[in-house]
């Protein structure tokens, strides 16, 4: 099983808003307001991405974050596993697993379950998805 944390659910979701508005300045508290976030935690996850090269971030009373062409281009994978690190399973499902880690009663579900999620989140650059998103979803229109 794919645990995502809300600094990746954050990160994702905001350069998918941000793919969505390429030539704009946004700032953290709008960003924050449309995706319904902590400014304060947004924040550290908006210098991450900067950090990164996902996007760029501009001082001042008018400036605000944008996707940078490297944010653009980039999947969803390479934006999780900036935040998380390597996409791996877990390593049981369990609290208390009774069988110690051998002969998993699950198999190699979790396995191939990562293995999907891992090629889905490859194969979805985020300037695909903000175009396809927007229109489905109006937190994240332009």
């Amino acid at each position: 099983m794919i645990r995502v944390s809300e600094a990746a659910a954050l990160a994702l979701h905001t350069m998918v808003f941000l793919a969505a508005r390429p030539d704009q300045l946004v700032s953290n508290r709008e960003i924050a307001g449309k995706i319904k976030a902590s400014e304060a935690h947004l924040s550290k996850v908006l210098q991450r991405l900067a950090r990164c090269g996902f996007v760029k971030s501009i001082p001042g009373p008018r400036g605000g974050f944008a996707v940078t062409k490297k944010g653009g281009d980039s999947t969803l994978l390479d934006v999780y596993e900036a935040i998380e690190g390597p996409l791996d399973a877990e390593p049981c499902l369990f609290q208390s697993p009774a069988c110690g880690g051998r002969g998993c009663i699950m198999g190699d579900a979790l396995n191939v379950a990562t293995h999907e999620m891992r090629e889905y989140m490859k194969k979805r650059k985020l300037s695909q998805l903000a175009h396809t998103i927007a229109k489905l979803n109006p937190v994240l229109k332009a």
